[in-house]
């Protein structure tokens, strides 16, 4: 594969529509991208579904996994598509513009710095803070703090990846804004340094 750069590298069979995507964003073979936003770096692996998100930077998308997953309507008398979609069924009816665009307005916010595991499911309007781990297969319902790793169905702390005083510091540092050359310098640091120590290097 050709090295990343500041287009986004757009594998085979993907479906993008009303979306913008970073620098260095790469999006794998067969996903499905709508009305959404990728920031700098982030990625997400083979089959991805992602709908009406918000995308921070270095987010860590993996494979088959869904993002913003679309409801049905409950309280009618049929939960069916027919009820939204009707123009796929008569040519007399119109779709039902209102739906649409609530489903297009309930948007989920994925932090900087964050890793959906394969398979996990983020719904609607949720928030991943910056640095949240979401376990392979998890169904996420409710937000999830800054540095937490959470798994399950549906999804729930685990523990915290990082203490809540190093969390607050990586945030304050704001790493992810470095220019590109910058996270180049301190690539050997990144990989070898605990996060404190790295910290404590940085004036973070």
């Amino acid at each position: 594969m050709a090295r990343l750069g500041p287009e986004p590298f757009v594998h085979a069979e993907c479906e993008i529509t009303d979306s913008s995507f970073g620098a260095y964003v790469e999006i794998g073979k067969g996903s499905r991208v709508n009305n959404s936003a990728f920031g700098d770096y982030s990625y997400c692996d083979r089959y991805a579904d992602i709908a009406n998100a918000q995308i921070g930077k270095f987010s860590n998308i993996a494979a088959f996994a869904r993002i913003g997953a679309t409801d049905h309507p409950l309280h009618t008398a049929s939960c069916h598509h027919f009820l939204y979609r009707s123009d796929d069924y008569w040519d007399d009816a119109a779709r039902d513009a209102a739906f649409f665009a609530h489903r297009r307005s309930r948007t989920a916010h994925i932090g900087h710095d964050t890793w959906i595991g394969a398979g996990a499911m983020i719904k609607p309007e949720v928030t991943l803070g910056h640095g949240a781990v979401v376990a392979a297969g998890a169904v996420v319902t409710k937000d999830v703090a800054p540095y937490t790793i959470v798994a399950g169905t549906p999804a729930k702390v685990l523990r915290l990846r990082q203490p809540p005083e190093i969390a607050e510091r990586l945030i304050a540092l704001a790493w992810w804004d470095w220019p590109h050359d910058a996270l180049r310098a301190a690539l050997e640091d990144f990989r070898t340094l605990e996060a404190k120590v790295f910290l404590d290097r940085y004036g973070g």
